[in-house]
């Protein structure tokens, strides 16, 4: 089995297939003519740091895979259905070293390098973690002022660590993805390159609503607070972090790429842009909770803590946290009896994990709305079929 390459797609025409999917440019990114070239080719609309490849790639071999059904709606569907249902720009399926589905459609390949959105978000946790193994980071506990003087006495700067690792810092944020929330203005001084970035673009979020650690709510700025602690820390931009202490060592087949503000600052709750058989080595990595054939990543205590919920923090449990989501460090945790996890970016950016069976699904996409609910349940139907299928 080798990967499956289509030109066409669900709904094709409407997402640019005639004009060879445009990528446009930063006027035109959220419009749907241009989402699968725009989000294959962030890092040539933004800037961004590259994230090099290892000098020889993890080996992952191909596999034939098993025939999959799953239900959906009353239906029984297989993968071919899903393809053809959903806007899915790639889809891989692995367990172990082997992978058993890789597929492309609207013309992408295995050389495009497919946006995260917030699957970024936990590969900045995870990188948190290792900063702090290393004794970059002292604790978890301390402040991110301690880190990042500028936030010194502002909301975020005297949330812990933890808490915001936690998306728990009681700050007030709205992130709804309307347009005029929150999230709009941040993105807009971040991402977008319409504002200085780095610390002034959270000083403007300095209302704690709550006390830090008693409520789950989700907020971006969040994770940006995260990478800029990074920095402050290592002394080092987070894309040459995870370069060094991740990407090379998990034997990355390909350069990847992480957006960066206009402070300089990567975009840590959104901007990394890597290929799909690397999502797959990275979720294989977390699976085997950081260590990769032997070398140990990232600490497994701490992948550990970042995919399961606490007693002693009911806030962060399934079905508390969101309705049916539970949440880590960075990390969503999924409402199943034995632990499995999941990174999720919006418009249908998906890595599920499920550790027992070493099985990862890699599911990336051009959804129109940044949280599109039918073709989401429908990959989370898709993923309990596997996970079924693999634990006999």
């Amino acid at each position: 089995m080798t990967p499956v390459f289509a030109s066409g797609g669900h709904d094709a025409e409407a997402f640019g297939a005639s004009a060879g999917y445009p990528k446009g440019d930063r006027a035109t990114l959220r419009e749907p003519g241009f989402l699968v070239g725009a989000l294959s080719h962030l890092d040539e609309l933004f800037p961004s740091r590259v994230v090099r490849k290892a000098a020889m790639p993890s080996s992952l071999r191909h596999a034939p895979g098993p025939r999959i059904t799953y239900t959906h709606k009353g239906a029984t569907l297989t993968i071919d259905d899903y393809l053809a249902r959903t806007p899915t720009t790639g889809l891989l399926v692995a367990r172990g070293d082997t992978i058993l589905e890789e597929r492309y459609q609207y013309g992408r390949t295995d050389r495009h390098r497919l946006a995260s959105f917030s699957i970024a978000k936990t590969v900045t946790g995870m990188l948190v973690g290792i900063a702090l193994a290393e004794g970059a980071i002292r604790s978890i506990d301390d402040l991110a002022e301690s880190y990042v003087r500028e936030l010194a006495g502002t909301a975020y700067g005297q949330t812990t660590i933890r808490h915001l690792l936690q998306m728990s810092s009681g700050v007030r944020f709205s992130e709804e993805y309307s347009g005029t929330d929150d999230m709009a203005r941040f993105t807009a001084d971040t991402y977008l390159l319409r504002g200085p970035g780095g610390a002034a673009a959270v000083k403007a979020f300095n209302e704690r609503q709550v006390p830090a650690g008693t409520r789950f709510a989700y907020a971006s700025p969040e994770t940006y607070v995260l990478g800029l602690v990074l920095r402050g820390a290592t002394g080092r931009p987070a894309a040459e972090y995870l370069e060094a202490k991740i990407w090379r060592p998990m034997g990355a087949e390909a350069d990847a790429t992480w957006l960066i503000d206009n402070s300089g600052a990567e975009v840590a709750y959104a901007g990394l842009n890597v290929v799909l058989r690397d999502y797959a080595r990275l979720g294989l990595l977390l699976a085997r909770d950081g260590n990769w054939h032997g070398c140990q990543i990232i600490p497994a205590a701490w992948v550990l803590d970042a995919t399961t919920v606490r007693e002693d923090q009911p806030h962060l449990r399934p079905g508390t946290a969101t309705p049916v989501f539970g949440y880590g460090y960075q990390t969503w945790i999924l409402p199943t009896r034995r632990r499995m996890f999941l990174l999720w970016g919006i418009r249908g950016q998906r890595v599920f994990v499920d550790p027992e069976n070493e099985l990862v699904m890699v599911n990336t996409a051009v959804h129109r709305l940044p949280l599109d609910l039918p073709p989401l349940e429908e990959s989370g139907a898709l993923w309990l079929a596997l996970v079924r299928h693999f634990a006999g």
